[in-house]
């Protein structure tokens, strides 16, 4: 009897990594109903990371914090009761796509007052929930604030030379700042935090968290070398604080991610970066639920050259081993050579069926059901 894991991705905007699985297995179905189908929904460590891990068995759970600009909103995180390892996704907390439309319409973003003070709260919300290792998943958000948000909702105080509260990043305002962690949650030193991030982006400087991604959240170009200079600055008060030397968690590759809040998770923390698909694929048993299979279909919405520099399923492909993988897709932008030569057996994509991509995104499980008919008549034809 054949054996098919489905380990694949979401189709952003279209469909989840769940409803893609389960379109696929209809269509499997249909066409060799003697085949054994596993579904594994998976996602690179950003957004989706939460449902791949519900999808394992975990226990959703959700708290209040505050989001980027201040407003309080309903945040999902995930537990698994037997081992307390939680899942978090910063743009639960403090996401650009949540930002209110009424403020984007304005372009009244400012990703230098935007604060990442509800990513600390939902950590905290994951400790009350008896949360003993947390994958942080980075990506998506609103702020550039180097984690100082974060920081300060985990009992960090930070205070300007006239004793206020600093409560968003100004160089002005942090020179002559003093730093205390002494109350930081002193549950935080038994935690455990795996940071998922696939950027590399050092905390400041040309390739820092300002300069490559502060413009897309709301950074003006005169804002760009002002908030630069302030993470540095912010950086630099941190590591001493906190004994560190000069550079040693501000110039760690990924530092950079999600407005800086790499970096405050790996100075506050104690986080160890790790590839976010890696992450996830642990996380769901990846390894354990490959055994025994025949061939392994992973998925994403596009297929580019981004995708072979570690996304969903270029990690899938990684991790497969000797097992053949294919991949299913809304569209790719990679040639036939540059398929074959990643190491995929076979690209299926839904724009093949239906020319029309906006008819694709609006109802993609039809589709993907004929692609599942048509790799299990494949398989059964060897």
């Amino acid at each position: 009897m054949p054996r098919m894991l489905i380990a694949g991705d979401k189709f952003k905007g279209s469909a989840s990594a769940r409803t893609v699985a389960e379109a696929l297995s209809r269509g499997i179905a249909a066409a060799a109903p003697e085949a054994e189908v596993v579904a594994l929904p998976i996602a690179d460590g950003g957004d989706g990371t939460i449902d791949a891990a519900l999808a394992a068995g975990f226990v959703e759970h959700r708290s209040a914090v505050t989001g980027a600009y201040g407003e309080r909103r309903d945040a999902r995180f995930a537990v698994e009761p037997a081992s307390g390892a939680a899942v978090i996704e910063v743009a639960e907390a403090c996401g650009l796509r949540d930002v209110s439309a009424a403020r984007l319409a304005s372009g009244a973003l400012d990703a230098a007052a935007a604060t990442s003070w509800g990513v600390g709260e939902l950590v905290l919300a994951a400790l009350d929930a008896g949360a003993r290792s947390v994958v942080l998943g980075l990506g998506g958000s609103a702020t550039s604030d180097g984690g100082l948000g974060m920081m300060r909702a985990l009992g960090m105080r930070v205070v300007a030379a006239d004793g206020a509260p600093i409560d968003r990043l100004d160089a002005a305002a942090l020179r002559g700042a003093t730093f205390d962690a002494s109350g930081l949650d002193p549950r935080l030193a038994g935690l455990a935090v795996q940071i998922a991030c696939d950027v590399t982006n050092p905390l400041t400087g040309p390739d820092g968290a300002a300069a490559v991604y502060g413009p897309q959240k709301g950074l003006a170009p005169e804002q760009v070398p002002e908030v630069d200079a302030a993470l540095h600055l912010f950086g630099a008060m941190v590591e001493r604080a906190l004994g560190a030397e000069p550079g040693a968690w501000a110039e760690v590759p990924g530092a950079g991610a999600a407005g800086g809040l790499g970096f405050g998770a790996l100075a506050v923390l104690g986080g160890e970066m790790r590839s976010g698909i890696d992450l996830v694929l642990d996380l769901v048993g990846f390894d354990d639920a490959l055994v025994g299979a025949d061939l392994v279909i992973t998925s994403e919405g596009r297929l580019d050259a981004q995708t072979l520099s570690g996304k969903a399923p270029a990690g899938v492909l990684r991790r497969s081993r000797e097992v053949p993988v294919v991949v299913v897709c809304g569209s790719s932008d990679l040639t036939a050579a540059e398929v074959r030569g990643a190491g995929f057996a076979e690209v299926y994509e839904l724009v093949a069926l239906e020319p029309d991509a906006a008819a694709c995104i609006a109802a993609p499980e039809p589709l993907l059901e004929v692609i599942g008919r048509r790799i299990g008549t494949a398989l059964r034809s060897g």
